[in-house]
This record gives structure tokens, C-alpha cells and sequence, in this order.
């Protein structure tokens, strides 16, 4: 039985009070996405899901509407999660919680098929809750230093002396940082989200749809690897100031481009291989 109007009032109602009750903690989570470039993406991410959620608008009319006990000790559990994390000042577990008591919420008053149906639109909203800056950190460093040590590996295969020390390359007449913002985190986090929207259209087999959610890590690194080290061919012919200023942010749009072909290429492969 689908829903009638007067129950599509009372979701929609009851939505926004669910959006009230979370409301203290979306204008620090806006603040960080436009604060931090790793977490820019997160404007995005309610309107993709918002899209997502439409396309089914007329799956979700045939499917049956029934209570989830299960959903009900979901929505708890998440609330209990935002409470204690309110409480204690961890924003990440609020942010989450917020989440999983939307997916929760449905999951009791409309059952489980239409959380079926709808499990990609609202959990992809999970891609929305910026990385807290403790794991960022605990991830970057290790990436810098491979990052670095693969370029400098790289660069002297092209005839061109270069020493590493750490997240340092050394030419003849400069020097070269890679920074913990050219770590590829934020390429990583980028192409994760596009690879799941990727593999959440992929029609086939759900291995090819977990080889193309994984790829998108190898991806950012190598388009990392590939900025880092063509940076470094320029700072020894220029000097460092290639790795400065417009020169610099336009390989990193450029780089990312190259991920996301990268990753397109790979999805239109994907799907031209027999189900």
C-alpha cells in the first residue's frame, strides 16, 4: 500500500522535526565544509542523495508501507549515539548519529522495504560528515612520505638528481616540500564519494561494484604521485616558484581531473563486460 497524501504530510512533518532536533550541530558541520578544502564536497552530498532518493519515487509507490521494530531500536541506538556524543563534545559521533536516526526514522514508519530501496540516497549522506582532522592526520603523514619517495624514484629515472629526506626533495638549485595537503587525502575522500555513486549505478555483479569502490584510492595516489613529481621536474628547470601561486592550484584541478577520467574510464569498461 502506498503512501497517501495525508501520510506523505505526516512523514514530511516528521522529518522536519527530526532536522530540529539535530539543527545545533549542522551550522559547525557548514562551517567545516567551507572552512577545510578536504570537506568541500560535503555542500554537495544532500543534493546528490536529495536526487538519488527522487529517481525511486515511483519504486517506493508500489511497495508496501509497514512499522520495523528493527528500525525503531535503530533510531534509538542513533539517538542515544548523538546524545552521548553531544554530551561528551564529540562532534564526529553526533554528526553520524544524525545519519543513522534519519535511515532509522524511515526504517520504523515506512518498513523495510522502502529502506531498501532508499539504503544508497540516505546512507550516502554518511560522505557529508567531514573526517576528523586526528584520522586525517594519522593517514596524511604515511602518504606524504610514500608520495615523496615514489616521485623522487621517478624523477630520477628522468636523468634528474634529486635527494629525499622525508617529505623533502632536494634538486641543485631548490628545494621542494610536499606538503600534508598534497598528500592525496583529499583526492582519496573526493573519488571515494564518486566511485560509490559509480558502483551504486553499475548494473552487474557486486564484486565488479567492490573493484571500482576500491579503485579509487590507487587512483587518487597515482594522480598524486603523477602532480608531485611533474611539480618537481618544473621546480628543477624554474626554481619553486611552479609549486606556488595559480601554477600550483591548477595542477591540482588538473590532476583530480585526471582521477575522475581515470575512474569514468574505468566504470564505462566495467559496464561493457558481460553480466
Amino acid at each position: 500500500m502506498a503512501l497517501e497524501r495525508s501520510d506523505k504530510i505526516k512523514m514530511g512533518l516528521l522529518v522536519v522535526l527530526w532536522f530540529a532536533v539535530f539543527f545545533p550541530i549542522v551550522p559547525e558541520m557548514v562551517q567545516d565544509w567551507s572552512s577545510h578544502s578536504d570537506n568541500n564536497h560535503g555542500f554537495l552530498v544532500p543534493l546528490i542523495a536529495l536526487y538519488f532518493a527522487w529517481q525511486k519515487r515511483e519504486e517506493l509507490d508500489t511497495l508496501e508501507v509497514r512499522t520495523s521494530a528493527a528500525g525503531g531500536m535503530m533510531f534509538t541506538a542513533a539517538l542515544a549515539l548523538y546524545l552521548l556524543g553531544y554530551a561528551g563534545g564529540t562532534v564526529f559521533f553526533t554528526r553520524v548519529a544524525m545519519v543513522l536516526s534519519l535511515y532509522g526514522m524511515l526504517w520504523y514508519c515506512l518498513g523495510g522495504d522502502w529502506m531498501r530501496a532508499l539504503i544508497f540516497p540516505v546512507l550516502f549522506l554518511l560522505f557529508m560528515v567531514p573526517v576528523p582532522y586526528s584520522l586525517l592526520s594519522l593517514v596524511s603523514m604515511p602518504l606524504q612520505l610514500l608520495a615523496t619517495k615514489v616521485s623522487a624514484g621517478i624523477i630520477e629515472h628522468c636523468a634528474i638528481p634529486v635527494y629525499r629526506e622525508g617529505n623533502m626533495l632536494y634538486f641543485v638549485g631548490t628545494q621542494l616540500e610536499v606538503a600534508e595537503a598534497c598528500s592525496g587525502v583529499r583526492s582519496i575522500l573526493s573519488l571515494t564519494m564518486l566511485a560509490s555513486i559509480f558502483a551504486y549505478l553499475l548494473k552487474g555483479r557486486w564484486y565488479w561494484r567492490t573493484l571500482l569502490l576500491l579503485s579509487a584510492v590507487p587512483i587518487a595516489m597515482t594522480a598524486n604521485i603523477i602532480r608531485i613529481t611533474g611539480t618537481g621536474i618544473l621546480a628543477h628547470y624554474f626554481g619553486d616558484q611552479v609549486a606556488r601561486g595559480f601554477l600550483h592550484e591548477f595542477s591540482g584541478l588538473a590532476v583530480f581531473a585526471f582521477g575522475v577520467v581515470t575512474l569514468g574510464g574505468l566504470y564505462t569498461l566495467i559496464k561493457r563486460v558481460p553480466v
